[in-house]
C-alpha cells in the first residue's frame, strides 16, 4: 500500500508551510483552545483534504505559482475537517483518534465542543476574508452538510430499512461534501471554466464517497491498532454502513440482531460473523471501486501535469487501503 504522504511529492513543501500555519491561525489568545489545536494539528493526520486542494491548485495554475488564497483555502479545509472530527468524537464518545487521545478525553466535553465551534468560526472568518463569494458559499454549504450528516446518522441508528441511496447521501454529507466543494473552490480561485469547476466538484465528490465506503469496510476488516478505534464500533453504535446493508439482503437473522440493538450476550460477534460470511464486504469493495473510477474520469480533463497524475493516483490509493 502506498502511504498517502509519499503520494504528495508535488505539494510536499506546500504541506510543510500548511503545518506551520495551522496552529498560528488558531492564535494563542485562548491557552486551552491553543493547546487543543496544537494537539489536533500535531496528531499525525494524513492531510489528505488540504493536499487535494493544493494539488488541484497546482494542476490548474501550470503557468504560474499558486496564490496565498489557494494556500489559505487548503488551511481552511483542514480546519473544517478537524472541527468536525472533534465534534464527532464527542458524539461517538471515542477516547482515541489516530492512536492519540481525543480532545474531549484530555480536556472534557465542554472544551471539546467549544474547541470544535471555535475552529468552525475561525475557518468561517478566514473564508470570508478570501473575498470570493462563490467560494464562501461552497464552503459554508460544507459546514451545513457536516451537521446534516451527523443528524441523519443519529436518526437512522439500527434502522435495517435504510437504503443504499440514503447511506450514500449521508456519506456525501459527512465526507464527500468537503472534498467536492473544496476541490471546486480551488479551481474557482484559479479562474477555471464553469465546466472544469464542475468536473473538479465531481472528482472530489466521488473520491470522497469511495474514501468513506473504504473506511466503512475497514471497520470490519482492520484491527483496532490499525484503525485507532475498536473494530466493529460503527455497527455496535447502530451506524449501518455498506457492508451491513448488503449483508442484510442475504442474512435475515442479521436484521433480528440489529433491531434488538445487540442486547444479548454474543449478539455483536454473531452479527460480525454473518457479515463476514456474506458478500457484503465484497459488494462494498465494488461500490468503492465504482466511485473511484468515476472520480478519475473527471480529473483527466485537466492538462497533463505531475499534480494531475497525483490526483489520478489518489483514486487508486483510496482503494489500496483495503489491501
Amino acid at each position: 500500500m502506498t502511504p498517502a504522504t509519499s503520494l504528495f511529492t508535488p505539494v510536499e513543501a506546500d504541506l510543510r508551510i500548511l503545518a506551520d500555519n495551522l496552529t498560528q491561525l488558531v492564535g494563542n489568545r485562548h491557552p486551552i483552545l491553543y493547546a487543543a489545536a496544537e494537539h489536533l494539528f500535531g496528531a499525525g493526520g494524513k492531510r489528505i483534504r488540504p493536499a487535494i486542494v493544493l494539488l488541484i491548485s497546482r494542476a490548474t495554475m501550470l503557468e504560474q505559482d499558486i496564490t496565498p488564497r489557494h494556500r489559505r483555502l487548503a488551511e481552511i479545509t483542514e480546519m473544517i475537517h478537524t472541527a468536525s472530527l472533534v465534534h464527532d468524537d464527542v458524539v461517538d464518545e471515542s477516547s482515541v483518534r489516530r492512536g492519540v487521545p481525543t480532545v474531549h478525553s484530555l480536556f472534557g466535553n465542554r472544551i471539546a465542543v467549544l474547541a470544535g465551534d471555535f475552529l468552525f468560526a475561525q475557518s468561517s472568518w478566514y473564508l470570508a476574508n478570501l473575498d470570493n463569494l462563490d467560494v464562501v458559499k461552497l464552503l459554508s454549504e460544507v459546514i451545513m452538510d457536516l451537521a446534516a450528516g451527523e443528524i441523519q446518522q443519529g436518526l437512522n441508528r439500527f434502522d435495517t430499512n435504510l437504503s443504499t441511496e440514503t447511506y450514500l447521501k449521508k456519506s456525501y454529507y459527512k465526507t464527500a461534501s468537503l472534498i467536492a466543494n473544496s476541490s471546486k473552490a480551488a479551481g474557482l480561485l484559479s479562474g477555471v471554466t464553469p465546466e472544469s469547476a464542475e468536473n473538479l466538484y465531481n472528482y472530489g465528490k466521488h473520491l470522497g464517497l469511495a474514501f468513506q465506503i473504504v473506511d466503512d469496510i475497514l471497520d470490519f476488516t482492520s484491527s483496532t491498532d490499525t484503525l485507532g478505534k475498536p473494530a466493529g464500533s460503527d455497527l455496535k453504535s447502530g451506524n449501518l454502513t455498506a457492508p451491513v446493508l448488503f449483508a442484510l439482503e442475504e442474512q435475515p437473522y442479521l436484521e433480528v440482531l440489529i433491531e434488538r440493538e445487540f442486547a444479548q450476550e454474543g449478539d455483536l460477534d454473531q452479527a460480525l460473523k454473518l457479515i463476514a460470511d456474506s458478500q457484503g464486504i465484497e459488494r462494498a469493495r465494488e461500490l468503492a471501486a465504482h466511485h473511484a473510477q468515476i472520480s478519475a474520469e473527471h480529473i483527466v480533463t485537466l492538462e497533463p501535469s505531475e499534480s494531475r497524475q497525483t490526483l489520478i493516483n489518489m483514486t487508486d490509493y483510496v482503494l489500496s487501503r483495503l489491501y
